[in-house]
Protein backbone atom coordinates (compact mmCIF):
# COMPACT_ATOMS: atom_id res chain seq x y z
CA UNK A 1 0.00 0.00 0.00
CA UNK A 2 1.66 3.37 -0.98
CA UNK A 3 2.76 5.82 2.02
CA UNK A 4 0.18 8.36 1.19
CA UNK A 5 -2.69 5.84 1.17
CA UNK A 6 -1.64 4.58 5.00
CA UNK A 7 -1.43 8.09 5.99
CA UNK A 8 -4.22 9.01 5.10
CA UNK A 9 -6.34 5.83 6.56
CA UNK A 10 -4.41 6.88 9.93
CA UNK A 11 -5.15 10.65 9.72
CA UNK A 12 -8.77 8.70 9.00
CA UNK A 13 -8.85 6.59 11.70
CA UNK A 14 -7.20 9.07 14.47
CA UNK A 15 -10.31 11.97 13.17
CA UNK A 16 -13.05 9.12 14.53
CA UNK A 17 -11.26 8.53 17.97
CA UNK A 18 -12.40 11.23 20.40
CA UNK A 19 -11.72 11.82 24.07
CA UNK A 20 -14.84 11.30 26.18
CA UNK A 21 -13.44 13.25 28.76
CA UNK A 22 -14.56 16.90 27.60
CA UNK A 23 -17.78 16.13 25.71
CA UNK A 24 -21.19 16.56 26.93
CA UNK A 25 -23.90 14.24 27.37
CA UNK A 26 -25.81 15.27 24.40
CA UNK A 27 -22.43 15.42 22.76
CA UNK A 28 -22.13 11.83 23.64
CA UNK A 29 -25.57 10.47 22.69
CA UNK A 30 -24.69 11.81 19.23
CA UNK A 31 -22.19 8.97 18.90
CA UNK A 32 -24.21 5.98 20.00
CA UNK A 33 -27.97 7.32 18.99
CA UNK A 34 -27.44 5.86 15.32
CA UNK A 35 -26.34 2.27 16.99
CA UNK A 36 -29.86 2.51 19.01
CA UNK A 37 -28.42 3.43 22.81
CA UNK A 38 -30.78 5.72 24.82
CA UNK A 39 -30.33 9.11 25.92
CA UNK A 40 -29.60 7.08 29.68
CA UNK A 41 -26.58 5.11 28.47
CA UNK A 42 -25.32 8.74 27.54
CA UNK A 43 -25.45 9.81 30.76
CA UNK A 44 -24.76 6.78 32.56
CA UNK A 45 -21.53 7.15 30.47
CA UNK A 46 -20.53 10.53 31.69
CA UNK A 47 -21.46 9.28 34.95
CA UNK A 48 -18.49 6.82 34.62
CA UNK A 49 -16.27 9.61 33.12
CA UNK A 50 -16.66 12.26 35.82
CA UNK A 51 -17.94 10.81 38.90
CA UNK A 52 -16.57 7.53 38.33
CA UNK A 53 -13.01 8.72 36.99
CA UNK A 54 -12.65 5.32 35.05
CA UNK A 55 -9.64 5.52 32.72
CA UNK A 56 -10.95 2.16 30.89
CA UNK A 57 -14.00 2.04 28.91
CA UNK A 58 -14.36 -1.46 29.36
CA UNK A 59 -15.23 -0.67 33.48
CA UNK A 60 -17.76 1.78 32.94
CA UNK A 61 -20.44 0.65 34.83
CA UNK A 62 -24.66 0.17 33.75
CA UNK A 63 -24.22 0.26 30.13
CA UNK A 64 -24.03 -2.98 27.83
CA UNK A 65 -21.23 -4.70 26.97
CA UNK A 66 -21.52 -4.26 23.19
CA UNK A 67 -22.15 -0.34 23.97
CA UNK A 68 -18.42 -0.85 25.85
CA UNK A 69 -17.23 -2.45 22.40
CA UNK A 70 -18.33 0.14 20.78
CA UNK A 71 -17.08 3.08 22.72
CA UNK A 72 -13.15 1.14 22.42
CA UNK A 73 -13.48 1.55 18.36
CA UNK A 74 -14.48 5.23 18.76
CA UNK A 75 -13.12 7.14 21.55
CA UNK A 76 -10.95 6.98 25.05
CA UNK A 77 -11.53 7.67 28.27
CA UNK A 78 -8.98 11.14 27.92
CA UNK A 79 -8.44 10.70 31.57
CA UNK A 80 -4.61 10.83 32.31
CA UNK A 81 -2.76 11.33 35.07
CA UNK A 82 -0.34 14.14 36.05
CA UNK A 83 3.97 14.01 35.44
CA UNK A 84 4.71 14.97 38.72
CA UNK A 85 3.37 16.40 41.88
CA UNK A 86 4.83 18.82 44.65
CA UNK A 87 3.54 19.46 48.55
CA UNK A 88 3.79 22.95 49.84
CA UNK A 89 4.27 23.05 53.34
CA UNK A 90 1.01 24.77 53.88
CA UNK A 91 -0.43 21.62 52.14
CA UNK A 92 -0.95 22.44 48.98
CA UNK A 93 0.06 20.36 45.96
CA UNK A 94 0.93 21.87 42.64
CA UNK A 95 0.93 18.86 39.77
CA UNK A 96 2.50 18.94 36.16
CA UNK A 97 0.89 18.06 32.94
CA UNK A 98 1.89 17.24 29.76
CA UNK A 99 -0.67 16.59 26.91
CA UNK A 100 -0.26 14.27 23.96
CA UNK A 101 0.89 17.23 22.03
CA UNK A 102 3.85 17.95 24.14
CA UNK A 103 2.10 20.97 25.64
CA UNK A 104 2.82 21.09 29.98
CA UNK A 105 1.17 23.35 32.22
CA UNK A 106 0.39 23.19 36.04
CA UNK A 107 -2.63 22.66 38.81
CA UNK A 108 -2.72 23.45 42.24
CA UNK A 109 -4.92 21.38 44.85
CA UNK A 110 -5.47 23.82 47.52
CA UNK A 111 -6.97 21.91 50.58
CA UNK A 112 -8.63 24.15 53.19
CA UNK A 113 -10.88 22.86 56.11
CA UNK A 114 -14.50 24.34 55.42
CA UNK A 115 -13.57 23.66 50.74
CA UNK A 116 -10.96 21.93 48.89
CA UNK A 117 -10.36 23.52 46.06
CA UNK A 118 -8.42 23.01 42.50
CA UNK A 119 -6.90 25.85 40.37
CA UNK A 120 -6.85 24.79 36.73
CA UNK A 121 -5.24 25.70 33.87
CA UNK A 122 -6.82 26.92 30.30
CA UNK A 123 -3.35 27.53 28.26
CA UNK A 124 -0.07 26.46 28.60
CA UNK A 125 2.00 29.70 29.19
CA UNK A 126 -0.12 32.85 28.33
CA UNK A 127 -0.36 35.63 25.72
CA UNK A 128 -1.40 38.20 28.16
CA UNK A 129 2.41 39.61 29.07
CA UNK A 130 1.40 40.95 32.27
CA UNK A 131 5.14 42.18 33.44
CA UNK A 132 3.99 41.04 37.21
CA UNK A 133 3.00 37.82 36.36
CA UNK A 134 5.97 34.86 35.90
CA UNK A 135 3.64 32.70 33.40
CA UNK A 136 3.33 35.95 31.36
CA UNK A 137 6.89 36.24 30.96
CA UNK A 138 7.25 31.82 30.13
CA UNK A 139 5.30 33.18 26.95
CA UNK A 140 2.17 31.13 25.23
CA UNK A 141 2.42 27.64 23.55
CA UNK A 142 -1.22 26.61 23.25
CA UNK A 143 -4.73 26.16 24.32
CA UNK A 144 -6.01 23.29 25.89
CA UNK A 145 -9.29 21.60 25.20
CA UNK A 146 -12.16 21.66 27.60
CA UNK A 147 -11.46 17.85 28.20
CA UNK A 148 -7.71 18.41 29.37
CA UNK A 149 -9.06 21.18 31.48
CA UNK A 150 -11.28 18.77 33.63
CA UNK A 151 -8.54 16.13 33.57
CA UNK A 152 -6.94 18.17 36.09
CA UNK A 153 -9.98 17.75 38.46
CA UNK A 154 -10.62 14.30 38.04
CA UNK A 155 -7.67 13.13 37.37
CA UNK A 156 -5.48 13.70 41.21
CA UNK A 157 -5.83 11.71 44.23
CA UNK A 158 -7.89 13.83 45.49
CA UNK A 159 -10.42 14.28 43.05
CA UNK A 160 -13.59 12.46 44.93
CA UNK A 161 -12.46 15.88 47.95
CA UNK A 162 -12.84 18.81 44.92
CA UNK A 163 -15.88 20.87 45.96
CA UNK A 164 -14.27 24.18 44.13
CA UNK A 165 -13.04 25.12 40.83
CA UNK A 166 -11.03 28.23 39.99
CA UNK A 167 -9.91 29.06 36.64
CA UNK A 168 -6.67 31.12 37.98
CA UNK A 169 -3.78 28.70 36.63
CA UNK A 170 -2.08 29.56 33.73
CA UNK A 171 -3.90 31.18 30.89
CA UNK A 172 -6.22 33.64 30.36
CA UNK A 173 -9.58 31.95 30.10
CA UNK A 174 -11.31 34.63 28.06
CA UNK A 175 -8.76 33.67 25.25
CA UNK A 176 -10.04 30.61 25.20
CA UNK A 177 -13.17 30.74 26.01
CA UNK A 178 -15.35 28.34 24.42
CA UNK A 179 -12.88 25.42 25.87
CA UNK A 180 -13.50 27.39 29.10
CA UNK A 181 -17.27 27.82 28.94
CA UNK A 182 -17.33 23.87 27.66
CA UNK A 183 -15.33 22.92 31.14
CA UNK A 184 -17.22 25.25 33.22
CA UNK A 185 -20.80 23.40 31.71
CA UNK A 186 -19.18 20.04 32.49
CA UNK A 187 -18.29 20.79 36.05
CA UNK A 188 -21.63 22.34 37.42
CA UNK A 189 -24.07 19.56 35.07
CA UNK A 190 -25.83 17.12 36.89
CA UNK A 191 -24.26 14.57 35.00
CA UNK A 192 -20.94 16.24 35.02
CA UNK A 193 -18.95 17.03 38.13
CA UNK A 194 -22.10 18.23 39.80
CA UNK A 195 -20.05 21.07 41.39
CA UNK A 196 -22.54 24.31 42.07
CA UNK A 197 -21.84 27.34 39.55
CA UNK A 198 -21.83 29.13 42.84
CA UNK A 199 -18.25 27.24 43.44
CA UNK A 200 -16.81 27.99 40.70
CA UNK A 201 -14.44 31.19 39.75
CA UNK A 202 -13.39 32.15 36.17
CA UNK A 203 -10.48 35.12 36.79
CA UNK A 204 -9.47 37.64 33.60
CA UNK A 205 -7.27 40.49 33.12
CA UNK A 206 -10.00 41.62 30.72
CA UNK A 207 -11.31 40.56 27.54
CA UNK A 208 -14.53 42.72 27.42
CA UNK A 209 -16.45 40.35 24.21
CA UNK A 210 -15.33 37.37 26.39
CA UNK A 211 -16.49 38.53 29.88
CA UNK A 212 -20.11 39.83 28.27
CA UNK A 213 -20.17 36.55 26.57
CA UNK A 214 -19.22 34.49 29.65
CA UNK A 215 -21.74 36.45 31.77
CA UNK A 216 -24.51 35.57 29.04
CA UNK A 217 -23.64 31.73 28.75
CA UNK A 218 -22.56 31.00 32.22
CA UNK A 219 -23.84 30.83 36.19
CA UNK A 220 -20.39 31.04 37.32
CA UNK A 221 -18.44 33.57 39.17
CA UNK A 222 -16.18 35.89 37.75
CA UNK A 223 -13.72 38.06 38.96
CA UNK A 224 -11.87 40.62 37.38
CA UNK A 225 -7.64 41.08 37.94
CA UNK A 226 -7.56 45.04 38.44
CA UNK A 227 -3.75 45.83 39.63
CA UNK A 228 -4.91 49.72 39.70
CA UNK A 229 -7.60 51.84 39.59
CA UNK A 230 -6.08 53.93 37.06
CA UNK A 231 -5.88 53.91 33.88
CA UNK A 232 -2.17 54.93 33.16
CA UNK A 233 -0.63 52.64 35.37
CA UNK A 234 -2.75 49.62 34.88
CA UNK A 235 -1.59 49.79 30.96
CA UNK A 236 1.61 49.37 32.19
CA UNK A 237 1.05 46.48 34.36
CA UNK A 238 -1.77 44.60 32.42
CA UNK A 239 -1.73 45.16 28.29
CA UNK A 240 -5.26 44.14 28.05
CA UNK A 241 -6.10 47.50 29.07
CA UNK A 242 -4.86 49.05 25.91
CA UNK A 243 -7.76 47.57 24.26
CA UNK A 244 -9.93 46.83 26.59
CA UNK A 245 -9.84 49.40 30.08
CA UNK A 246 -11.42 48.44 32.75
CA UNK A 247 -13.08 51.27 33.61
CA UNK A 248 -15.67 49.96 30.91
CA UNK A 249 -15.53 46.57 31.84
CA UNK A 250 -16.34 47.47 35.55
CA UNK A 251 -19.84 49.30 34.22
CA UNK A 252 -20.67 46.28 32.88
CA UNK A 253 -20.18 43.97 35.67
CA UNK A 254 -21.88 46.94 37.23
CA UNK A 255 -25.10 46.84 35.06
CA UNK A 256 -25.04 43.39 34.24
CA UNK A 257 -28.29 41.68 36.04
CA UNK A 258 -26.79 39.31 38.45
CA UNK A 259 -28.59 35.92 39.06
CA UNK A 260 -28.83 35.32 43.03
CA UNK A 261 -25.55 34.31 44.86
CA UNK A 262 -23.45 34.89 41.23
CA UNK A 263 -20.66 36.73 42.95
CA UNK A 264 -18.38 39.10 40.55
CA UNK A 265 -15.11 40.40 42.66
CA UNK A 266 -12.03 42.24 41.42
CA UNK A 267 -8.75 40.60 42.07
CA UNK A 268 -6.40 42.76 44.02
CA UNK A 269 -3.00 41.87 43.91
CA UNK A 270 -0.87 44.82 45.84
CA UNK A 271 2.24 45.93 45.62
CA UNK A 272 4.19 47.98 48.21
CA UNK A 273 4.41 51.49 47.22
CA UNK A 274 3.31 50.95 43.49
CA UNK A 275 -0.47 50.43 44.32
CA UNK A 276 -1.11 50.72 47.98
CA UNK A 277 -1.20 54.71 48.57
CA UNK A 278 -4.25 56.48 49.95
CA UNK A 279 -4.33 58.04 46.69
CA UNK A 280 -5.04 54.22 44.98
CA UNK A 281 -7.66 53.55 48.00
CA UNK A 282 -10.23 56.29 47.12
CA UNK A 283 -9.35 55.53 43.21
CA UNK A 284 -11.01 52.31 44.08
CA UNK A 285 -13.98 53.95 46.33
CA UNK A 286 -14.78 55.66 43.19
CA UNK A 287 -14.58 52.97 40.64
CA UNK A 288 -16.70 50.96 42.49
CA UNK A 289 -19.14 53.38 44.46
CA UNK A 290 -22.30 51.97 44.94
CA UNK A 291 -21.85 48.41 43.14
CA UNK A 292 -21.94 44.75 45.04
CA UNK A 293 -18.81 44.35 42.99
CA UNK A 294 -16.37 42.74 45.85
CA UNK A 295 -13.02 43.65 45.88
CA UNK A 296 -10.62 40.12 46.89
CA UNK A 297 -6.91 41.98 48.11
CA UNK A 298 -3.94 39.31 47.63
CA UNK A 299 0.01 39.84 48.55
CA UNK A 300 2.04 39.96 45.88
CA UNK A 301 4.39 37.18 44.51
CA UNK A 302 8.23 38.67 43.32
CA UNK A 303 9.86 36.82 40.58
CA UNK A 304 12.11 36.71 38.34
CA UNK A 305 14.38 40.01 38.62
CA UNK A 306 11.52 42.14 40.07
CA UNK A 307 12.50 44.17 43.32
CA UNK A 308 8.71 44.53 44.29
CA UNK A 309 7.52 43.36 47.57
CA UNK A 310 4.08 42.48 48.98
CA UNK A 311 2.00 45.20 50.97
CA UNK A 312 2.75 45.17 54.91
CA UNK A 313 -0.46 42.96 56.37
CA UNK A 314 -1.31 45.98 58.10
CA UNK A 315 -1.52 47.90 54.96
CA UNK A 316 -3.71 45.21 52.95
CA UNK A 317 -6.04 45.04 56.21
CA UNK A 318 -6.20 48.95 56.47
CA UNK A 319 -7.47 48.76 52.50
CA UNK A 320 -9.98 46.26 53.62
CA UNK A 321 -11.27 48.09 56.55
CA UNK A 322 -12.07 51.41 54.39
CA UNK A 323 -13.33 49.28 51.64
CA UNK A 324 -15.99 48.10 54.16
CA UNK A 325 -16.70 50.77 56.05
CA UNK A 326 -17.34 52.60 52.57
CA UNK A 327 -20.19 49.88 51.70
CA UNK A 328 -17.80 48.00 49.38
CA UNK A 329 -17.42 44.31 50.15
CA UNK A 330 -13.57 43.20 50.57
CA UNK A 331 -11.48 40.21 52.03
CA UNK A 332 -7.93 39.70 52.67
CA UNK A 333 -6.86 36.33 50.94
CA UNK A 334 -4.08 34.22 51.75
CA UNK A 335 -1.11 33.21 49.83
CA UNK A 336 -0.67 29.52 49.25
CA UNK A 337 1.76 27.51 47.62
CA UNK A 338 4.24 30.42 47.06
CA UNK A 339 7.25 28.15 48.80
CA UNK A 340 6.96 25.46 45.59
CA UNK A 341 5.87 28.09 43.08
CA UNK A 342 2.20 27.62 43.01
CA UNK A 343 0.72 30.86 44.07
CA UNK A 344 -0.77 33.59 41.78
CA UNK A 345 1.32 34.71 39.30
CA UNK A 346 4.00 32.14 39.97
CA UNK A 347 3.10 29.19 37.74
CA UNK A 348 5.93 28.08 35.09
CA UNK A 349 8.76 28.87 37.43
CA UNK A 350 9.61 25.30 37.31
CA UNK A 351 9.13 24.92 33.42
CA UNK A 352 11.10 27.69 32.97
CA UNK A 353 14.35 25.57 33.95
CA UNK A 354 12.30 22.57 31.90
CA UNK A 355 12.47 24.16 28.49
Amino acid sequence: MPYFVVQLYISTIMTRIKSLCGLTADEIFKEIESSGYKYSHAVAIANGIYKKRVSDIFHIPNIPEKLKEKLSEISYPGIYKPETSERSIDGSIKYLFRNDGGLRYETVYLPDKKRNTVCVSTQSGCRMGCPFCVTGRYGFHGNLPAGEIINQIISIPEAARVDHVVFMGMGEPMDNLDSTLEACHIITAEWGLAISSRNVTVSTVGITPGIEKFLKTSDCNIALSLFSPFREERLKMIPAENKYPASEIIELLKNFPVKKKRRISIAYVMIHSVNDTDEHLEGLKDLLRESKIRVNLLPYHPGGESNNISSPDERMHFFKHNLVISGIPASVRKSRGDDISAACGLLTSGLEQIL
